[in-house]
């Protein structure tokens, strides 16, 4: 059930989406409201759940993480206890950056980094010596074209 946000919620998120370490004040400011009751929106979007972090939003390559790759991965078994046991493997990853169970013909989508093509090389082997890992392909990013916040709003 979607939790209903009026105009002023959905500026709320908006503008912190866009910048998370906006002030309380500022935020109220930009909103044309005081800080208390903004305070209270903030922390009602929170509690709801709606609001579930806040997160610095990194530069991959920076950072020396020069490959970013996209796995597809087929498992030879859909029974839970073997989803389960891979998704438990990837949890534990520090390559795999974001996984999504997908429907259809693929089981498994990883958004994962490597600083080089021999890591990557070595995450491939890995993942694929994984028990129940039927098939993989991979996609080596070539350029971000567009990274937008997940939810979009509309105020």
């Amino acid at each position: 059930m979607h939790t209903r946000l009026d105009e002023t919620d959905l500026q709320i998120l908006a503008i912190l989406q866009e910048d998370g370490r906006i002030t309380n004040v500022e935020l109220a400011r930009r909103l044309g409201m005081s800080a208390p009751p903004c305070l209270r929106r903030v922390r009602a979007l929170e509690e709801a759940g709606i609001i579930r972090a806040y997160r610095a939003v990194l530069d991959e390559k920076k950072l020396g993480y020069e490959v970013v790759v996209f796995a597809m991965v087929n498992l030879a078994s859909q029974a839970e206890a073997d989803l389960r046991a891979f998704e438990d493997h990837v949890r534990g990853w520090t390559a795999v950056r974001e996984c999504w169970t997908l429907s259809g013909e693929i089981d498994f989508l990883l958004k994962c980094v490597t600083p080089d093509l021999k890591t990557l090389h070595a995450l491939v082997t890995e993942l694929t010596g994984l028990p129940s890992v039927r098939t993989i392909r991979t996609a080596v990013a070539l350029e971000r074209v567009k990274d937008e916040p997940i939810a979009p709003l509309v105020p």
